[in-house]
C-alpha cells in the first residue's frame, strides 16, 4: 500500500505511537517552551471576493436583470398603447419636497430619469474604476485603444445622424445617437456570448464607459441651459466632503447627507444631477485587502470579544468597513438596486410609445428614426473595430486591442445597444412625435444589434480551438496577476509536469473553503493536461493551527510525501493539534525523530513565510485564491467554473504555442 492509498483509507489517528509522543512533547517544550498557539474561533476564513471577482458578479447580475429590463420596456409598451392616457397622465404626476425656501418638484419621469438613475451611473463608475485599480486595464498601456474606439464609436454615430437631420428642426438632437446602454449591453452580450473570457467584457466596459463619460459631460455642458454658478460651487463643495468622508472611517457619517447636498445644488445650479454618480464612481479606488490591514480587523474584533462594549463595538465595525474599499462597499450595496429596481423602473417610464401602425410605418421613414438606427447599426461597429484596426496598423502592431478582433467586432456590434443615455437625451432634445421617433430608432437599434451580436459570436464558435482563441482573445501578452512564477525545483507540482495548464492555489489547511475546494481540484485533475500547485497562505489570527500544519506538510514534503501529508491535514482540519501531526507522520511512515525535530524546531517557517509573502505581492489575502496560467481566476471555485477557465487557458496556451512554432519554423 502506498503512502497516498494509506492517507486517503485514514480517517482518524490512530493510537500506536503514543510512546512516541512524550518525546515529541519534550522537543516541543525544550523549543518554544510548552507554549501553544493561542485557542480560537473554528471556522471558515470568509473569501475575500477579489475585484475581478467583482467584475464577473456584476456581469451576472447585469445579465439576469437584462431580462428584468426586457419585461419592463415589453410592459411600458402594453401600457401606453392599451391603458388609454393613464400611461401618460401617470408618469407625468409631479413630486415635490420642499426645505425652507427651496423646493424641488419634478414629474415621476424626471424623478427617475434624474434622480434614481443616479445611482446606476454610480455603479458604472464604480465598475470602470474597480478595472483601472485592479482589473486588466491595470495596465494603462492597454487604455489607448479602448478609449480611442470608445471615442470614434461616438463620433461617428453623431455625424451619421446629422447626415439626417442637418439643417432640419431635429438637428440639435444629435447625441441621442451616439450612447451605449451599458448594463442592457453587457447583460445582452452575456446572454448571446456564452462564457466569453473576462479579458473581453473588460475591453467592452472600457469602451463603453468612456461612451458614459463623453455621453454625461454633453448632457451637462451642450443640453444644459443658464448655470447658476452659486449652487454649482456648493455642489463642488459637498462632493469634497463626501470623498473626505469616505477617506476618514471616523467621519464616514458625512458621505450620505453630502451627497444629498451635492446633488440638491447641482439641481439648482441648472446642471443635470445624473453627472454625479458616474463622478463619484470614477473617483472611488478599489484595491484587494492586504493582510496588514485583515490582521487590524481581525485584532479590532477580538478586543470587542475580550471587552464587548459599544465602544469596541463600534471600533471593530470601522475595522471591519475598513478592510474593504469603499469601492467594493458601494458596489454590494447599490449594484442589486440598479440591476433589478432601478434601470427597469427607468425602463417602464420611458419606454413607452405608440405601436399603432399608421405611426410605425411613417416613424422609421422618418430622418430621426433612420439617423439613430443607421446610426447605431453602422456607425457604432465600424467605428470600434475600424479605429483599432487603424492604429493596429499606424503602430505596426505594437498597439493592439487587449483582446481578438472578432471580440472587437462583437464590442462593436453590441455597441449599437443604446437606451438609458438615449432615451435621456432624447427626453431633453425632443418632444411629441420627434421624441417617439428616437425612442422607436433606439429599440429597433438595439433588436438588430443583438441578433449582428449573437451572428458575430456564433461564428467564432464554428472555429477551431487555435482559432477561436485567437479570434476571441488575440495574441497581445498579458500582464500576470501571479508574481512569483512557478519554480519546479521548489513548488510542490501535482499532475503533469508538461501540462499545458497550470493551477496554484494559495491555501490554508485550517480553512474549511480550501477543504471543499480540494475535492473540485481533484476533479480537475482528472484532466491530464493540467497540473497543480499549492502555495501555503496560512491566516494564523483565524486559524491557529494552520501554520503548523504548513510547516508539518513542508516537512514531509522534505521527505517526499508532501501530497500524501496533503490530503491528510485537509482531511482531517478539526484534527492538527502536535500530536495529531506527529500521528499522520508515523501513518505515512515518515522517520519520525526527523520529522519532530523539523516541526518543533520550526525549519520550514522560512519556506512557509516565503509563500505569504508570494501571496502578498499577487494580491492573495483571502483562501482559497486560484491563479491559472498566471492569471487570477475569479468567481466561483466550484469544478464547473474552474474546468471552465482551465479550458480557456488551454486554448489560449496551445494558440501561443503554435504561432511560436510557426514563427520559429525556417521557410
Amino acid at each position: 500500500m502506498t503512502r497516498g492509498q494509506r492517507a486517503q483509507k485514514f480517517s482518524r489517528p490512530s493510537t500506536f505511537v503514543e510512546s512516541r509522543r512524550h518525546r515529541f512533547s519534550k522537543w516541543r517544550d525544550r523549543v518554544i517552551g510548552g507554549r501553544r498557539p493561542p485557542p480560537g474561533v473554528d471556522g471558515g476564513t470568509v473569501w475575500i471576493r477579489s475585484i475581478g471577482f467583482g467584475v464577473a458578479r456584476f456581469v451576472r447580475t447585469e445579465a439576469a436583470s437584462s431580462v428584468l429590463l426586457i419585461i419592463a420596456i415589453t410592459a411600458a409598451l402594453i401600457w401606453s398603447n392599451l391603458g388609454g392616457d393613464s400611461y401618460q397622465e401617470f408618469w407625468n404626476t409631479r413630486v415635490s419636497a420642499r426645505l425652507g425656501p427651496a423646493e424641488v418638484s419634478m414629474t415621476l419621469t424626471e424623478f427617475v430619469s434624474s434622480g434614481l438613475m443616479t445611482f446606476f451611473f454610480l455603479v458604472i463608475g464604480l465598475e470602470a474604476r474597480r478595472e483601472l485599480d485592479l482589473g486588466a486595464l491595470r495596465d494603462h498601456r492597454r487604455l489607448l485603444v479602448p478609449i480611442a474606439a470608445g471615442l470614434a464609436g461616438m463620433a461617428l454615430p453623431v455625424l451619421i445622424f446629422l447626415s439626417f437631420n442637418a439643417g432640419t428642426a431635429n438637428e440639435h438632437g444629435w447625441a441621442v445617437a451616439m450612447s451605449t446602454d451599458t448594463a442592457l449591453a453587457l447583460g445582452l452580450i452575456t446572454f448571446v456570448g456564452k462564457a466569453l473570457p473576462a479579458q473581453i467584457r473588460a475591453f467592452i466596459l472600457t469602451v463603453f464607459i468612456v461612451d458614459d463619460l463623453v455621453a454625461l459631460a454633453v448632457i451637462t455642458f451642450a443640453y444644459t441651459g443658464h448655470v447658476e454658478i452659486v449652487p454649482l460651487m456648493i455642489a463642488v463643495f459637498a462632493f469634497a466632503v463626501m470623498l473626505l468622508s469616505h477617506r476618514l472611517a471616523r467621519v464616514s457619517w458625512l458621505a450620505v447627507p453630502a451627497a444629498i447636498g451635492a446633488w440638491i445644488a447641482l439641481f439648482f445650479s441648472g446642471v443635470d444631477p445624473i453627472v454625479l454618480g458616474l463622478i463619484a464612481g470614477l473617483t472611488a479606488p478599489a484595491r484587494v485587502p492586504t493582510r496588514r490591514t485583515l490582521d487590524d480587523a481581525a485584532g479590532s474584533f477580538r478586543r470587542f470579544r475580550e471587552q464587548p462594549t459599544p465602544q469596541s463595538a463600534r471600533l471593530a465595525t470601522l475595522g471591519l468597513k475598513g478592510a474593504l474599499s469603499v469601492n467594493e462597499r458601494l458596489q454590494t450595496a447599490f449594484l442589486p438596486w440598479t440591476s433589478y429596481v432601478i434601470v427597469p423602473l427607468f425602463a417602464l417610464a420611458n419606454a413607452g410609445i405608440s405601436l399603432e401602425p399608421s405611426f410605425l410605418l411613417g416613424a422609421l421613414m422618418s430622418p430621426v428614426a433612420l439617423g439613430v438606427i443607421v446610426a447605431y447599426l453602422v456607425g457604432k461597429p465600424v467605428a470600434v473595430l475600424g479605429v483599432p484596426a487603424l492604429i493596429s496598423w499606424l503602430s505596426r502592431g505594437k498597439l493592439r486591442p487587449p483582446v481578438g478582433w472578432v471580440a472587437v467586432a462583437g464590442s462593436g456590434t453590441i455597441a449599437g445597444v443604446g437606451f438609458t443615455v438615449a432615451v435621456l437625451v432624447a427626453g431633453i432634445a425632443f418632444t411629441g412625435r420627434a421624441l417617439a421617433e428616437a425612442k422607436l430608432g433606439v429599440l429597433v437599434a438595439a433588436i438588430v444589434a443583438t441578433a449582428l451580436t449573437w451572428a458575430v459570436f456564433r461564428l467564432a464558435a464554428l472555429l477551431g480551438p487555435d482559432r477561436r482563441s485567437r479570434a476571441l482573445l488575440g495574441d497581445a501578452p498579458e500582464r500576470p496577476d501571479l508574481v512569483v512564477p512557478v519554480d519546479p525545483n521548489r513548488d510542490h507540482i501535482r499532475g503533469n509536469g508538461n501540462a499545458a495548464v497550470t493551477v496554484v492555489e494559495y491555501g490554508d489547511f485550517q480553512c474549511p473553503y480550501c477543504g471543499r475546494a480540494e475535492r473540485e481540484v481533484r476533479q480537475l485533475l482528472s484532466d491530464e493536461d493540467v497540473r497543480f500547485v499549492w502555495r501555503n497562505l496560512p491566516i494564523a489570527d483565524v486559524h491557529p493551527r494552520a501554520q503548523a500544519a504548513a510547516e508539518a506538510a513542508e516537512a514531509a514534503g522534505s521527505q517526499g510525501a508532501f501530497w500524501a501529508m496533503h490530503d491528510l491535514l485537509l482531511h482531517n482540519q478539526n484534527h492538527l493539534d502536535d500530536d495529531d501531526l506527529l500521528n499522520y507522520a508515523s501513518i505515512l511512515e515518515l522517520d519520525l525523530d526527523r520529522f519532530g525535530k523539523e516541526l518543533a524546531g520550526r525549519t520550514f517557517q522560512n519556506r512557509v513565510e516565503e509563500d505569504l509573502l508570494g501571496a502578498d505581492l499577487s494580491g492573495a489575502a483571502g483562501t482559497p485564491t486560484f491563479f491559472i496560467n498566471g492569471r487570477r481566476h475569479y468567481g466561483a471555485y466550484d469544478v464547473e467554473s474552474l474546468r471552465s477557465a482551465v479550458m480557456l487557458a488551454r486554448d489560449a496556451s496551445e494558440a501561443a504555442t503554435r504561432r511560436a512554432t510557426t514563427t520559429d519554423t525556417p521557410r
